[in-house]
């Protein structure tokens, strides 16, 4: 009680509305993991123990394909926890029939957009910043003449390793393979291979050097 005091006295509105913003986070993720558990297992959609939500995300699956969450994940979609800037909900999808999005256990995105056309797996305790883009496919054919016709699409799988932290605005596409512990620079695109063990930054991205474990 002390120490409580003491910290109020030297800096008593600091400590006042960081208590009070982080009581708003609690009581939004509280409400919103309520929501979207319930929405989810509607969706055949299954979650994981103790995943959990701040804000909506949207979530839509394809008939007959697959969108499997770990346990311990965080989707964040609010504007206020994140304060890096998160600048629109967390959006997962599928996007054909057959097509599988594996996401491992104690994973936090904020604000992701990935969209699965084939298959796409993330592996556990990954880090997402703010707005990262995964996809496995183009959206779009690239030919000028099939554009339009979803059967000229592109797509090849997306492996993201265990332990990586991809930073803020990134894109992830298709064909892409991010070895285990690796970390990609903010606003990187990456479309090829990224090794374990290393930094890599850039678009397109490129290894920067190799990254130092703590022993």
């Amino acid at each position: 009680m002390k120490n409580i005091k003491q910290k109020l006295a030297a800096d008593p509105s600091g400590y006042v509305w960081n208590f009070l913003r982080w009581r708003r986070i609690i009581l939004n993720q509280k409400v919103s993991s309520l929501r979207m558990r319930a929405l989810l297992a509607l969706k055949g959609i299954p979650v994981g123990k103790k995943s959990c939500f701040y804000g909506n995300a949207y979530f839509v699956r394809c008939p007959q394909s697959a969108i499997i969450v770990g346990n311990g994940c965080t989707f964040d979609s609010s504007k206020f926890k994140n304060l890096i800037g998160v600048n629109r909900s967390c959006t997962v999808s599928t996007l054909n029939s057959g097509a599988e999005l594996r996401i491992g256990n104690a994973t936090g995105f904020s604000g992701v957009k990935i969209g699965c056309a084939q298959k796409i797996t993330i592996g556990n305790n990954c880090l997402f910043g703010a707005n990262v883009l995964v996809t496995d496919s183009d959206w779009h054919a690239i030919d000028p003449l099939h554009r339009s016709n979803p059967d000229f699409i592109s797509t090849a799988p997306v492996e993201i390793g265990n332990n990586v932290f991809i930073g803020v605005n990134s894109v992830i596409l298709k064909g892409s393979h991010i070895g285990n512990n690796s970390v990609i620079g903010a606003g990187s695109v990456v479309s090829g291979t990224i090794p374990a063990n290393v930094i890599a930054a850039g678009n397109p991205c490129r290894v920067i050097r190799e990254l130092k474990t703590g022993n």
